[in-house]
């Protein structure tokens, strides 16, 4: 009888709960034996579904505030992802949108990379990093220093990987552009066995779910909401929390950090989601399809290929306020049912996720 294989899993920092996290945490119960490799780990904010995962960090996780501020220890990460010792295992995965693909393997190990992209802040989003984080000028030199290394590093370690999946074809492209390297496309898993509709939903407010941070433009969301009747709900929290509440009228509300059981409520109840940002992916445009809602999105990066334009949502080609308000009042003049956007986003289910990450992984192991 074969032995089974053994498989190790590496993720930048376990440090926060987002869309990295979610893949992560089905990646751990495809994988329950499967340590966690990852830069730093902080128990106090990780998802609790990896409370049993036995977690290793790399020396970074002794640096003073690391746990909360690990963005401050960009140029250490390219040194600090090479220090795990990942001898003795037969499969690496990767779950990467920074260094963790950078991991240090041998000859006779095999590595996949879940790839969420290529890190942005030094390639794609380099310049609207610079614009948006007010650096002064000695930290903006620091930066564009680190900014140099760190492409030049993140191309060198591209090169270990054994085989690249990306999450969108938005990413796909970029892996090909920036990295010269095929990359077949699986989405990210949403359970939509959980995000259900509900027929009886209210359906008497827009939604917007986001974090509160400059490129989510949810500025330009409120913007739009200002100048229109309609209730506009705002789920999330971040640095931008007040500036955005102090440029709300009446009719925008704003909801806080919410719950997956009261964020399914909300979707239920929307009369259409709306997503302004450009995302490699984009998870909560699907959940909100997978509760049978439509959505108001840009018609860039993901929402291009998870929205289908007056089927499942709108999509609007710029991010400006009356690009948006065309959109909403094209939303208004439309119909949408419930049960074909449902069954559109069956196509991102978690079961699809899965399978295509196990035959990825037996491919390789095979090889």
């Amino acid at each position: 009888m074969a032995a089974r294989p053994r498989i190790a899993l590496v993720h930048d920092w376990v440090t926060t709960f987002g869309g990295a996290e979610r893949c992560l945490i089905l990646l751990h119960q495809m994988f329950p034996q499967a340590p966690i490799f990852t830069l730093v780990h902080d128990r106090k904010t990780s998802p609790p579904e990896l409370d049993n995962a036995t977690i290793i960090t790399s020396p970074l996780q002794r640096m003073p505030g690391a746990t909360r501020n690990w963005q401050k220890y960009l140029p250490l990460m390219p040194y600090a992802i090479e220090q795990l010792d990942l001898r003795g295992y037969d499969l690496v995965i990767s779950s990467s949108h920074a260094v963790a693909k950078g991991v240090l393997t041998h000859s006779d190990q095999r590595h996949l990379c879940y790839c969420y992209t290529p890190m942005r802040y030094v390639w794609d989003l380099y310049q609207t990093y610079l614009e948006h984080t007010k650096l002064s000028p000695l930290a903006g030199s620091v930066f564009r220093g680190t900014a140099h290394y760190m492409r030049s590093w993140d191309l060198q370690s591209a090169q270990r990987v054994d085989k690249f999946v990306a999450i969108s074809q938005t990413v796909q492209r970029r892996i090909r552009r920036i990295y010269g390297r095929e990359a077949p496309v699986v989405f990210p898993p949403v359970d939509t066995d959980y995000f259900v509709p509900d027929p009886l939903g209210q359906q008497d407010y827009y939604l917007a779910v986001s974090r509160f941070v400059p490129y989510k433009r949810l500025d330009l969301v409120i913007e739009t909401f200002n100048n229109r009747q309609e209730k506009l709900l705002i789920v999330g929290e971040g640095p931008q929390g007040g500036r955005l509440r102090r440029m709300a009228k009446r009719n925008v509300e704003f909801i806080g950090a919410v719950s997956d059981e009261e964020l399914r409520v909300l979707y239920q109840n929307c009369r259409a989601l709306v997503f302004p940002a450009e995302e490699d992916f984009g998870i909560i445009p699907v959940e909100a399809q997978a509760c049978g809602r439509p959505v108001v999105a840009l018609g860039h990066g993901g929402t291009a290929e998870t929205v289908i334009h007056g089927k499942t949502g709108v999509l609007f080609n710029e991010q400006t306020p009356q690009a948006l308000d065309g959109a909403i009042d094209a939303l208004e003049r439309g119909s949408f049912d419930s049960q074909t956007i449902r069954q559109h986003a069956r196509r991102f289910d978690k079961s699809v996720f899965i399978a295509k990450m196990q035959a990825a992984a037996q491919y390789l192991l095979d090889s």
